[in-house]
Formats: structure tokens, C-alpha cells, sequence
């Protein structure tokens, strides 16, 4: 019986991928083989030595310490793509509602008194002062080009904009994905200097933190849309207000109030409603617990952020999966225990992701615990399970 932890609220379509007749979930389990989570900050949490898992049901694992988990031979999983049509929706509607100034549109209509004529012609008046402009023939630029950025381009294309993108990461399976009439910027200063809207989906790291700030504020055109529905801190907040008070900014639209800028009426902020709708938090659900259960059941990994990808189809008696850290020889260690404990490998798979590596062997005779015990002794092991 497996033991899952959920530390947040998780779909019960996910959590019904979990057959009861074998996995025990709650919000209790101190010694959970499996965590499951969305939003909570796990970087002060007691974690048990018992734990393989944790699994985010979302793209973002910034409330995640993957190091320290890494360290214990844990396997971190998240759901990318499967909140990306919800992101993609928000930001069409953001810039809808910048370009068409519906944010200070709605305000002044509910600040209006009178009776309902003299509302009706006030309105009538006062709607010159709310004249936007449209997306066809504008460019969008998209910074980060995953399963989101890829969507939004898409989209915007389908919408008669021009788009650019910049992302120096962009994987194969991303880019064949991609409108083939997307330009590719070379660099992000060509991206900042050609796009009406700028959009930015990239992780929160040192290279992605502040993009926009005081230095790069003057690169970009008069008149730009900000649009950040990644994370809080790649935009700095100072450099968007003086770029909204000397107009080089339009509009921004957010997922990240902060006092600097929610009473901005060029500001739409929002409260993180990126991935909040019922479809991305059911797919997230199901992903992650299908993701953990094939961890916990076969040893495959799939979309771990700090793991790589392994999937082997079973054939042996017995299956040995070992999490280890890339060093050299590592191979040769592991297969060597095993030849001395006369265990045959029938069919391995061995990849790594930095400066970690998983082992996944499917073996012709049964393992002892002594030979486990020998695998785990092993310099640079950090976890090895039988399956």
C-alpha cells in the first residue's frame, strides 16, 4: 500500500487515478512514499526517508527545493502543459482588455449616478476617452517558447497578429508545434524593440529575473503592452510605473498585484488566475498522479524537473531502479554488484539531467537484500528501490 500526501487541495479526478485498493491518500501521512501539492512552500517541511515523490500539479516549482530533494534521490514532477490552454485564454483576454481599455471603461461606468437616461448619456459622452485599437496587423512578442509561449503564438497568429519569439531553450518537440510563420528573434533586445505586446512565460531564475527594469525599459517601443502571467519578480514593478508615467508603457496586465501598482489605471492586475479554471486544475490532477503512480508502480519517470525521462517496458523477474549522482563509472559500479551477486541484466535504460541519473535494469533472477544493501553502499547512490 502506497502512502500519498496531499498538501493542497487536488482534484478528485487525479486522485481517482489512485486505486484505493492500493494507495492510501490523505493530508495526513508523515511517512508519505508520494507528495502531491500545488501552491504550498515546501522549502521547511520535514521530509520523511521514506519519500520517492513529490509531484506539483502545475508547471512552476519555484516552492519546491528540487536541490535538497535531489540530495535524497527524490524524483520532482510537474504538469507542463496541462494548465496551458487556461494561460493562454487569460492573455488573450488581457490584451483584449488593455488594448480596448475595458479596465478604466468599467470604472468610470460605475462611478456614474443619475437615473438611468442620464447614466445612458454620460456613458455616450464619456466613451472618446476609452478609444483602443485592435490585434490584427500588431506583433506580439512571446518570451519562452513552451508549452504556454507555443499556444499563445498560435493563437495570436490565428488572430491576425504578427508574432516574434525569443527562447534560446526551445525544444524540438516545441518548435515543431509552432506556427511556422513565427520569426525567431536572435536575441530578447530584438524582441523588446519590435513587439506592440510583449508576453513572458520563463521560469523565475537569475537569468529571468527583472527583464524589464530600468535598463531595458528604453529598448522598448512607445506604447507597449506588458503582459506577465509567469511569475512575480520578471518584471521589475519600479521600471513598469515609470514607464506607464512617461508612456512608453500603454498597459500592463498581471498575475501579481503589489501597492506600487494596483490602483494604476493603466494596471490591470489580477489574483494569479493563470491556471484557476476547473479544466487546468482537473488536468494538472491527472497528469501528476499518473506521472507518480507509474513512478511508484514501474520506476518510469515522466516530466521530472530534475530527473530525465525513462520509460522501459517490463520483461524480467524483478525490476531495480536507482537514482544516483552523475559521476563517472557509476554504470560499471552498479553492474558490477550485481554480477558478483550472479544477477543477470536482461534490459537496462540509463540517462541523466545534470548532475543526476537514473538507472532503470529489469533483471532474470531474483535480488537479495544484500545485494540492494551493496547497490545503496555504493559512492554517489542516493536511492535504490526493487519494483
Amino acid at each position: 500500500m502506497y502512502k500519498i500526501q496531499t498538501l493542497n487541495t487536488i482534484s478528485a479526478k487525479g486522485l481517482n487515478r489512485l486505486p484505493a485498493d492500493r494507495y492510501n491518500v490523505s493530508d495526513n501521512q508523515p511517512e508519505a512514499d508520494a507528495i502531491l501539492l500545488r501552491s504550498f512552500k515546501l522549502h521547511d517541511y520535514p521530509f520523511s526517508d521514506n519519500l520517492l515523490a513529490v509531484a506539483r500539479a502545475g508547471s512552476g516549482t519555484n516552492n519546491v527545493p528540487i536541490a535538497a530533494l535531489s540530495e535524497k534521490g527524490v524524483v520532482v514532477f510537474n504538469a507542463p502543459g496541462a494548465n496551458s490552454n487556461a494561460v493562454k485564454e487569460l492573455v488573450i483576454a488581457g490584451m483584449l482588455m488593455a488594448c480596448r481599455n475595458i479596465s478604466p471603461a468599467l470604472n468610470f461606468v460605475r462611478n456614474l449616478q443619475g437615473t438611468d437616461e442620464e447614466i445612458l448619456v454620460n456613458a455616450e459622452k464619456g466613451k472618446k476617452n476609452f478609444s483602443g485599437f485592435e490585434l490584427p496587423g500588431r506583433t506580439l512578442g512571446v518570451v519562452g517558447l513552451g508549452a504556454i509561449g507555443v499556444r499563445i503564438a498560435n493563437a495570436a497568429r490565428s488572430l491576425g497578429m504578427n508574432v516574434i519569439g525569443y527562447d534560446p531553450t526551445i525544444t524540438i518537440e516545441r518548435a515543431w508545434q509552432l506556427d511556422a510563420d513565427v520569426e525567431a528573434a536572435p536575441n530578447i533586445d530584438t524582441l523588446l524593440a519590435q513587439a506592440d505586446f510583449i508576453t513572458f512565460h520563463v521560469p523565475l531564475i537569475d537569468s529571468t529575473r527583472n527583464l524589464i527594469n530600468a535598463d531595458s525599459l528604453h529598448k522598448l517601443k512607445d506604447g507597449v503592452v506588458l503582459l506577465n502571467f509567469a511569475r512575480n519578480g520578471i518584471l521589475d514593478d519600479s521600471a513598469v510605473l515609470a514607464g506607464l508615467e512617461s508612456g512608453k508603457v500603454y498597459a500592463y496586465v498581471c498575475d501579481f498585484p503589489s501597492n506600487l501598482l494596483r490602483t494604476n489605471p493603466r494596471v490591470v492586475a489580477l489574483p494569479h488566475l493563470g491556471a484557476t479554471t476547473r479544466e487546468a486544475e482537473e488536468n494538472c490532477a491527472i497528469m501528476v498522479a499518473d506521472q507518480v503512480r507509474d513512478y511508484l508502480e514501474n520506476g518510469n519517470i515522466c516530466n521530472s524537473v530534475n530527473l530525465p525521462n525513462v520509460k522501459l517496458r517490463r520483461t524480467g523477474l524483478a525490476r531495480i531502479a536507482v537514482v544516483n549522482r552523475n559521476n563517472p563509472d557509476m554504470l560499471g559500479k552498479i553492474s558490477h554488484v550485481l554480477g558478483q551477486a550472479g544477477v543477470n541484466i536482461a534490459h537496462m535504460l540509463n540517462d541523466s539531467k545534470g548532475n543526476m541519473a537514473y538507472t532503470l535494469m529489469d533483471v532474470d533472477s531474483a535480488v537479495g537484500d544484500d545485494t540492494l544493501a551493496a547497490l545503496a553502499a555504493i559512492p554517489g547512490v542516493l536511492k535504490v528501490r526493487l519494483l
